[in-house]
C-alpha cells in the first residue's frame, strides 16, 4: 500500500504525519510542488513482460505527460532480487543528490522508496504498482529500492544523457529508514 510520511529533518524516528490516503499523499506533495497519481493499464501486464509491452499499455497517460512535459525519452527499467548488479544499482541512489530535470517514475510493479528533504522537512513516499510520482528538478531526494529490489518502473527524461545526480555530500539520507518490503508485497 503507498504510503506518505513526514518528517522534520532532525527527528527520523518520530513522522508527524502518516497517511496511506491516496488523496492526502497527492493534496501533501503537492504542496511542495511534487506529483503523485495513479495510473491504470490499458491492457494487461506483469514483471517480465517486453518493454514495448509495457509502453502500450498505458499509452494514452504516457502520451499525456510527454504532451505536457516536453520529455524527450521514455523507456522501462526493471530490477529483481537475482539481478547480478543490483546492490551497485542501489547504492547509486541511496545518498542525496538532485537533478536538473525533473524526476518521474511511474511504478508498472514491485516498489520503491523516495525520500525527499525540502526545506526543515523529510518527506518519505513508498511508490507501489499504480504510482507515479513526479519531482520537480533541484529537489533535494535519494531512492531506496531494497536490498531485494522488485519493480518496473517506467522512466521519463528532457536531456538525452538520462538520469545524471548532483550530489550534496550530507549524511541525511543515513539517518532515515529504508526501503524494506514486506515478503510477498509487490
Amino acid at each position: 500500500m503507498s504510503r506518505l510520511r513526514i518528517f522534520d529533518q532532525h527527528s527520523p524516528d518520530t513522522p508527524e504525519l502518516a497517511t496511506s490516503d491516496l488523496a492526502r499523499i497527492a493534496e501533501e506533495l503537492a504542496k511542495i510542488g511534487v506529483g503523485f497519481e495513479q495510473w491504470e493499464a490499458g491492457a494487461p501486464v506483469k514483471a517480465g513482460d517486453a518493454p514495448d509491452i509495457i509502453l502500450d499499455a498505458y499509452k494514452q497517460d504516457i502520451e499525456r505527460l510527454v504532451a505536457e512535459r516536453g520529455f524527450k525519452t521514455v523507456d522501462v527499467v526493471s530490477i529483481s532480487p537475482e539481478h547480478p548488479e543490483r546492490e551497485t544499482m542501489r547504492g547509486k541512489f541511496l545518498d542525496e543528490h538532485f537533478h536538473k530535470e525533473d524526476e518521474v517514475r511511474f511504478f508498472v510493479d514491485g516498489s520503491g522508496l523516495f525520500t525527499l528533504h525540502v526545506d526543515e522537512k523529510v518527506y518519505e513516499i513508498l511508490c507501489e504498482k499504480g504510482d507515479l510520482i513526479a519531482v520537480p528538478d533541484s529537489t533535494l531526494h535519494w531512492f531506496d529500492m531494497g536490498s531485494e529490489p522488485s519493480f518496473v518502473a517506467i522512466r521519463f527524461f528532457t536531456e538525452p544523457d538520462g538520469w545524471v545526480g548532483h550530489f550534496t555530500g550530507t549524511d541525511i539520507a543515513l539517518r532515515f529508514p529504508r526501503h524494506e518490503p514486506i515478503k510477498g508485497d509487490s
